[in-house]
């Protein structure tokens, strides 16, 4: 079962890369839920594969490498790096996790992004008080 869930999640990623939807409404339950780490939440295979589709025609994935899976019951978590470019010449990078929930047929019926900052440091570095960067921080 393992073996089959990672290999779900391998051809997900792979879709992203190829810009080549393979089976999403195969891959995804009908009335599955995806929340991407920055807030938009997706409900339905259908809605999920317009946002596939949308997306890809403004931006371009360059880089999902899986780090690590973990198994749990009905769920896997997901380690991974993640690197895009916009249309414009933006560059986004951030390190994620996906938490998802299995059905019983082996389609995904919940997946939940968490995404963290690569750009990292150490506030007190420098002494006892916190030396934090200038301009926005990026949530995920």
């Amino acid at each position: 079962m393992r073996e089959r869930r990672e290999t779900a999640v391998r051809l997900w990623f792979d879709m992203w890369l190829k810009k080549a939807d393979l089976g999403i409404l195969h891959l995804f339950a009908p009335d599955a839920v995806y929340i991407e780490s920055w807030g938009p939440e997706y409900r339905g295979a259908e809605k999920i594969r317009h946002w596939f589709e949308e997306w890809n025609t403004r931006r371009t994935v360059l880089r999902w490498d899986i780090l690590e899976f973990f198994h749990k019951g009905d769920q896997t978590v997901v380690r991974w790096i993640f690197r895009n470019r916009m249309n414009d010449g933006r560059r986004e990078e951030f390190e994620g996790m996906s938490l998802v929930r299995w059905t019983q047929d082996g389609r995904i019926a919940f997946l939940q992004e968490f995404g963290c900052n690569e750009n990292r440091y150490d506030p007190y570095r420098d002494g006892p008080e916190p030396q934090f960067r200038e301009g926005a921080a990026l949530w995920f």
